[in-house]
């Protein structure tokens, strides 16, 4: 799909991968719908990129559809919804030490949020044979991520329900891609807002993310992977699990060992 004079929404996209991915689609010329929850800043993304910002949490299906209602409202189409918010809490002490509620947001943003979405979109998709959802998951949705139980859990589901998707209706018209970015510095890895990773070969820009979803659209594929060693180690864990799974063992105890913890803003040192 080219992007000029397309309808997008975007959520999550005040700041990090999903204000990247707003500068980079408005170049090549999308009409942008952003939302949210920090409304001024979404606001104020919306702005610098020709588009517009509203307010929206992710966990609520009502703000979902407000944001298409708005799209259909003033542009009577939503041609592409990239449903990208997301969050990580880690995990203190063994896998399933985090709080329910920890686990009900990671599930509700990370999974359910991208059912809203669909569900808000796809009955105009399907009608007229034409539409693009993109999802944000992780590699943690294809590998797994030390030392947050609750969000590779929830990753994973994405993934899954990617998979549904594409597989449903990808001969109604409906193209599906899912996006699964290893580390990104944004300030969920410790990172400044728009800070650059020159001098690291596994951490990527934001700015990269976003040319690499580009690219994907553009081809339409279904997996996006910003690291393409990804699709190497997915390989590894495919070919052989058990040898997989003592080589993350393995470098989890090199990683409490170098750098005291499995909280994602320490584990970022070491790459």
């Amino acid at each position: 799909m080219q992007l000029k004079d397309k309808v997008v929404i975007i959520t999550g996209a005040a700041r990090g991968i999903g204000a990247a991915m707003a500068k980079r689609f408005a170049k090549e010329g999308a009409i942008l719908i952003l939302g949210d929850l920090d409304e001024q800043a979404v606001v104020a993304t919306a702005k610098v990129n020709n588009g517009f910002g509203h307010k929206c949490d992710v966990t609520k299906e009502s703000d979902i559809q407000k944001l298409v209602a708005f799209a259909y409202e003033k542009f009577g189409v939503v041609d592409m919804f990239v449903s990208n918010a997301g969050v990580c809490f880690g995990e203190e002490d063994h896998s399933a030490s985090a709080s329910n509620e920890t686990w009900q947001k990671c599930w509700d943003i990370h999974v359910m949020s991208h059912v809203y979405a669909a569900r808000a979109v796809l009955p105009s998709m399907i009608e007229r044979g034409d539409g693009y959802l993109v999802q944000m998951a992780s590699a943690a949705g294809l590998l797994s991520q030390i030392g947050d139980a609750a969000y590779s859990a929830t990753k994973h589901a994405a993934v899954g329900f990617a998979e549904s998707l594409s597989i449903t209706h990808g001969k109604q018209g409906i193209k599906v891609s899912c996006i699964c970015p290893q580390y990104v510095a944004t300030q969920m890895t410790g990172y400044e807002e728009g800070a650059t990773t020159k001098n690291s070969a596994s951490i990527i820009s934001t700015e990269d993310v976003a040319e690499s979803v580009l690219r994907g659209i553009q081809n339409e594929q279904f997996l996006i992977l910003p690291h393409p060693e990804v699709a190497e180690f997915m390989r590894h864990k495919s070919a052989d699990y058990d040898r997989w799974l003592g080589g993350m063992r393995k470098l989890r105890s090199n990683i409490v060992d170098t750098v005291g913890s499995t909280k994602l803003e320490d584990m970022h040192k070491l790459f």
